[in-house]
């Protein structure tokens, strides 16, 4: 890792869709155990952009760079590996398997990276019973609402500790008290584990717990300077730790 703890930096990052730029000469540093919020209202590139940071887009210039290194240039073998490894995604439309219950869907990712039967079934249940959704494991995502669908999501985000997190609009679809949960859960990672977390949303107000808070428009990523930092109190035990 870099000197100065930085885990995910964008550099004059340029993409465009045809005519479209969605992106246009992005910069962007985040360091270990930061909470980043990117602001923007419905298509102007929040989910591009994310993508560009979890390497599923490889961008039209600049450079993308992991603990330092370049990942421009690394073929698909080699960029599948370091998301596996290294990043955990909250898709906002939840990407849940329909076919595979809920338990197995959370052990897909940790099955994926080796980890032995005993470990993935123990892992699980430590997750499952933090959120309180123990109840769900043997369930089909088409049975969940979205709330649940949600929440399983982002467990399934966190189930290989991964060393950062990229939520695409994780408050979307579910209440007030689970966002409150959701906003604790993610801050705690953040401070507790030094987890880097880069969320999107299209709410241009709300206050969330971040460290830095940037706002997407015209294809350029501008920093928020209006935001606040809220206390959060943690619902559930401090000892539950991932």
């Amino acid at each position: 890792m870099q000197d100065d703890n930085t885990v995910i930096e964008l550099n004059a990052v340029t993409k465009s869709y045809g005519k479209n730029t969605v992106l246009n000469s992005i910069n962007l540093k985040v360091k270990q155990g930061e909470f980043t919020v990117i602001r923007g209202k419905s298509g102007v590139g929040k989910s591009t952009l994310l993508k560009v940071l979890g390497f599923l887009e490889t961008p039209d210039s600049g450079t993308v760079k992991l603990f330092g290194k370049d990942v421009t240039k690394l073929n698909d073998n080699q960029l599948s590996e370091l998301r596996l490894q290294n990043v955990g995604f909250v898709f906002q439309f939840f990407n849940l398997l329909p076919s595979l219950t809920i338990q197995e869907n959370i052990e897909l990712p940790l099955a994926l990276s080796g980890i032995k039967k005993p470990q993935r079934n123990e892992r699980i249940a430590e997750l499952l019973s933090y959120f309180q959704l123990e109840h769900l494991a043997e369930r089909f995502p088409d049975n969940l609402s979205g709330g649940e669908k949600k929440r399983i999501a982002i467990i399934r985000a966190l189930a290989n500790n991964p060393k950062m997190i990229i939520a695409d609009e994780p408050t979307s679809s579910i209440d007030d008290d689970n966002i409150e949960l959701l906003m604790t859960l993610l801050n705690k990672i953040a401070k507790n584990q030094g987890v880097t977390i880069v969320m999107t949303t299209t709410d241009l107000h709300e206050v969330y717990p971040s460290t830095s808070d940037y706002l997407l428009k015209d294809a350029q990523l501008k920093q928020n300077l209006l935001h606040k930092i809220p206390i959060y109190h943690a619902k559930l035990p401090v000892e539950n730790t991932f």
